[in-house]
């Protein structure tokens, strides 16, 4: 068994969220043949999650997928005591085709940490850096500084309130193009930052969530298309599963949550294994707070003669 313990060195560490509960709701679905079936790891990340699952299941395959070339040398070293057991394929979930039916399919929606932690990617706003947010930063697209000069003010403002679920969108949205015209673009993400607090009434500023989240959520998932990459995923995994083969999505807000919950519930090809989502223990929200707003949910692929 591989040392959970070791780091990698380029310092990517995913603490994979829900970890329990995802083994133990895998561990109830007696139907899928885990010991020697196929993992597909939509998200690979750190390969948190893939590595617990090949120590639990010693037969299982895995496939994991990333666009982010940091995350996906941190996720080979990982798994490098796997051996062939492990596949690392550089993709987004959205444009991949797996050549055979597999047994699982995971993905984590979230932003991993060394993705917000480290200020060059653009992610923070308690960190400056460059406002990029670009999961693939390699990839030849439009970066959150080109996206706030491109859009009108209404516009902006429609897309802070859509993907950010933000009140004062339209506050927010007139404040960042006043200054655009002003002083020019911005300087990093800390400015952006301030702009956005100023936004707030003074006693607003000083909450446990910090007035910008819901901007910076917005401009990420607009830059990185993520809602319509999720969609995708949804439309596409059940294709790629077995009979009885499991579709486990973790989402970290209610705009990916609803439309997980809602494709679970529609989508003949699936049966929901979860009606309510699994969350974190207290125990595991006071040791890695990320896990507050997770939820998982998970389905079963129904076999053909089931579906009309």
């Amino acid at each position: 068994m591989p040392d959970q313990s070791q780091l990698p060195e380029d310092g990517f560490v995913h603490v994979p969220v829900l970890a329990a509960p995802l083994l133990q709701a895998l561990a109830a679905s007696a139907d899928a043949p885990w010991q020697n079936g196929l993992l597909i790891d939509a998200t690979l990340g750190g390969a948190g999650h893939s590595s617990l699952l090949l120590d639990r299941y010693p037969g299982l395959q895995l496939i994991g997928l990333d666009q982010d070339a940091t995350a996906r040398s941190a996720a080979s070293e990982r798994l490098r005591p796997y051996g062939e057991r492990a596949i690392v394929v550089a993709t987004n979930f959205a444009d991949f085709r797996p050549e055979q039916p597999v047994d699982l399919v995971l993905a984590d929606l979230g932003v991993s940490s060394p993705q917000l932690d480290v200020a060059a990617r653009g992610f923070s706003f308690r960190l400056d850096g460059p406002l990029d947010m670009r999961m693939n930063p390699e990839a030849n697209t439009e970066t959150a500084a080109e996206l706030i000069e491109r859009l009108e003010e209404a516009a902006l403002a429609d897309l802070i309130y859509a993907y950010g679920e933000e009140r004062l969108s339209r506050r927010i949205a007139r404040r960042i193009k006043n200054d655009l015209a002003t002083h020019g673009a911005y300087a990093g993400t800390a400015a952006l930052a301030y702009a956005v607090a100023g936004c707030y009434p003074p006693k607003a500023r000083r909450g446990r969530i910090h007035p910008a989240t819901r901007t910076f959520q917005a401009l990420r998932i607009a830059v990185n298309d993520e809602l319509g990459v999720l969609d995708r995923l949804l439309q596409q995994a059940p294709d790629w599963l077995k009979p009885s083969g499991v579709l486990a999505i973790i989402s970290f807000h209610s705009l990916e949550d609803r439309r997980v919950k809602t494709a679970f519930l529609q989508d003949e090809r699936l049966e929901r294994i979860t009606r309510k989502p699994l969350t974190a223990d207290e125990q595991e929200q006071d040791t890695n707070p990320r896990s507050r707003s997770a939820k998982l949910r998970l389905a079963r692929r129904l076999p053909l003669s089931k579906i009309s």
